[in-house]
């Protein structure tokens, strides 16, 4: 599976094309403001962390950069195994032009629909901090259940890390359930 479409999506996989198109996109204090308190990511790690991990994965999960209807990088989205291929994490970054038009969630469920259907996949989990209300509430449209809140030690702590993280989570048999409704 190379490329995804959804009615308004088409995810592909990352080529080594995408360090403009990374750049941009963290170099936006507010796409990164739960991730790093809004500093921005310098391009040379872009070109010697980020996209290397992103081209990394060859399977049938990985990391895909999602362009919207009219052609324009609007972003990433990620099944990254853990474990194995069963245990997969939702991971998004979007533009902050491309939020709160549905992207986010499109792109989610047409993932976590693949992982299900196509790939064996038997738990889809995700992660933010407890403040990103946005994030959550994607985690929830997608079909997501609120799972934990837990607390971790930073070494740079970023505003909102003292109310923790939350994890959420769908299994397999709730998603053929909710598929099925």
């Amino acid at each position: 599976m190379n490329v995804l479409r959804t009615d308004r999506l088409l995810l592909r996989r990352f080529t080594p094309e995408d360090v403009d198109n990374l750049t941009e996109l963290d170099s936006d204090p507010a796409v990164t403001r739960y991730l790093t308190g809004g500093r921005t990511t310098p391009r040379e790690t872009v070109e010697t962390e980020i996209l290397p991990r992103h081209l990394a994965y060859r399977g049938p999960v990985g990391r895909w950069a999602a362009h919207d209807e009219t052609g324009a990088f609007i972003g990433w989205f990620a099944l990254d195994p853990r474990d194995d291929h069963t245990n997969v994490e939702l991971g998004y970054r979007l533009r902050a032009a491309a939020w709160g038009r549905g992207y986010a969630t499109e792109g989610s469920r047409a993932l976590v629909d693949a992982g299900f259907r196509d790939l064996g996949v038997l738990r889809v989990f995700a992660e933010t901090m407890a403040v990103n209300l946005g994030s959550r509430r994607v985690m929830e449209k997608t079909g997501l259940r609120y799972l934990r809140t837990f607390h971790l030690e930073w070494d740079d702590p970023i505003p909102g890390t003292e109310h923790g993280e939350v994890e959420y989570e769908l299994l397999r048999a709730d998603w053929a359930a909710q598929a099925g409704a």
